[in-house]
């Protein structure tokens, strides 16, 4: 299996070894930890997978408590906390090696017409994704090549990631920039027609860019770091269904950086600029 986005399907195709309890696989990969997105992806298939599947997941919050191991399998355990009329309540707590490395809530609910709608429009306009180069084409344009390991991670990248705004690569590009970001993505093949899939995949792609924000403002998102980073907690709300096949578009900005800390908030809209998904994060942000 080739194709990064079978790929990702697989990765969140746990195994159920125990009623509540599931195993999820953690790739061989030259990072540190494992990726948050990926944990966070995993847990949320653990929840899903204990529900009856006539409810989405409408809210996630979730904590990341300790790095992951790559190579080493995560043991999800399900906590079936209520089920309802309309809310049905789970809680995962990932397990890897006898440590808890992460834990999400997750509330689903049982789709309904509400006595109103509103929604704030995209707070700008950008380009269409298909006016804009990939992130690896940008970054071989300025450097020639890829390095070797980030050839492979991009070789092995589930998603099409686009930036809307052209990356700064030097010191002075970055001086006085805003904490805003935004990236055109979309998975790199079908992810078939489960939504439970395609809300896990948006939940992993979901911890991919979303603390440029907090960095853009200190260096360049590409090349050599001065610090380490770390994210520490998560959370989202779904609105709409939608297909993580399809382009949408991740609008990020970092109201406050202080104390070691960043927070960075997202939202994910459509084509069509119809909201899907809101997300917040707090990142940890240490001196190398």
């Amino acid at each position: 299996m080739t194709n990064p986005a079978e790929r990702l399907v697989d990765l969140l195709d746990l195994e159920q070894i125990e009623v509540n309890i599931f195993r999820g696989r953690s790739p061989h990969e030259s990072l540190q930890r494992v990726f948050g997105g990926q944990v966070a992806g995993q847990a949320l298939v653990a929840a899903a997978r204990t529900t009856e599947g006539d409810r989405p997941v409408h809210s996630l919050h979730a904590y990341f408590l300790r790095p992951g191991r790559p190579g080493v399998p995560i043991v999800y355990q399900v906590e079936r906390v209520r089920d309802g009329r309309s809310f049905t309540t789970r809680r995962v707590t990932a397990v890897q090696q006898g440590r808890t490395i992460f834990n999400l809530t997750a509330s689903f609910h049982k789709p309904e017409e509400g006595p109103f709608e509103h929604q704030l429009p995209p707070a700008r306009k950008v380009p269409d994704p298909e006016s804009l180069p990939r992130v690896g084409d940008e970054i071989r344009e300025h450097l020639g090549e890829l390095p070797e390991q980030l050839e492979r991670m991009a070789r092995r990248q589930p998603f099409d990631i686009r930036y809307v705004d052209r990356l700064r690569w030097s010191a002075e590009e970055v001086k006085d920039a805003e904490p805003r970001s935004a990236v055109w993505m979309r998975a790199v093949g079908p992810l078939g027609d489960d939504p439970v899939v395609h809300t896990c995949a948006l939940t992993y792609a979901s911890d991919m860019t979303l603390l440029d924000a907090v960095r853009l403002p200190v260096q360049p998102l590409w090349g050599p770091r001065t610090f380490d980073i770390a994210s520490l907690d998560h959370a989202m709300w779904f609105h709409r269904p939608f297909r993580a096949d399809e382009w949408f578009l991740y609008d990020q900005e970092s109201p406050i950086a202080t104390g070691g800390r960043g927070l960075a908030r997202g939202r994910i809209y459509d084509l069509e600029g119809r909201l899907l998904v809101s997300v917040v994060q707090e990142g940890l942000f240490r001196a190398l």
